[in-house]
């Protein structure tokens, strides 16, 4: 082209997922809109429930994310988890969030999982004790937020990150 000659491919084909072009702007609003009218649910859990998330005795690859409203990065990344879920939900994936914020908070971060239209599996940690969640949650974690995990099913810890995972949001 630089030389003024012709090209000699003008175009080739594309193999593999179809990439979301500008041209699809309207279907992307429209599917955000219908997933705002999906219900946000959180519920309840304590070390138990934990321990039972980490086992993983679904057929599904689980992605947990321990955060808190209270967590800069934790509430900057969390949108990206969101587009996570919404892509892969229907095949053998499941998002969790779990909330470090203390029970009386409640209100507040179901208002935040609301405004990020996050349905998803979402609990609150149910607990005074901080230190059982970090240990619950896996023994290597340091305790800061946010902390994610990747568990195959069966149990197996296969990803595991301290602080966000996608600073770049």
């Amino acid at each position: 082209m630089l030389a003024g000659k012709e090209v000699p491919v003008k175009t080739t084909k594309v193999f593999g997922c179809s990439i979301k072009w500008i041209e699809k702007e309207e279907h992307i609003a429209e599917a955000d809109s219908e997933w705002a009218t999906h219900p946000v649910i959180l519920d309840t859990i304590g070390i138990a429930g934990i321990k039972d998330l980490i086992k993983n005795n679904s057929d599904k690859l689980r992605l947990i994310n321990i955060w808190a409203t209270w967590c800069g990065p934790c509430v900057n990344e969390f949108p990206s988890f969101v587009v996570i879920n919404r892509m892969y939900r229907l095949r053998d994936f499941e998002f969790i969030s779990i909330s470090a914020d203390n029970t009386e908070k409640k209100k507040k971060v179901l208002k935040f999982l609301k405004s990020v239209h996050v349905a998803s599996t979402n609990y609150l940690y149910n607990e005074d004790d901080k230190y059982k969640l970090i240990e619950a949650g896996d023994t290597a974690w340091g305790g800061a937020l946010p902390y994610t995990i990747l568990v195959e099913p069966g149990g197996n810890i296969v990803y595991a990150k301290q602080d966000p995972l996608m600073p770049w949001r």
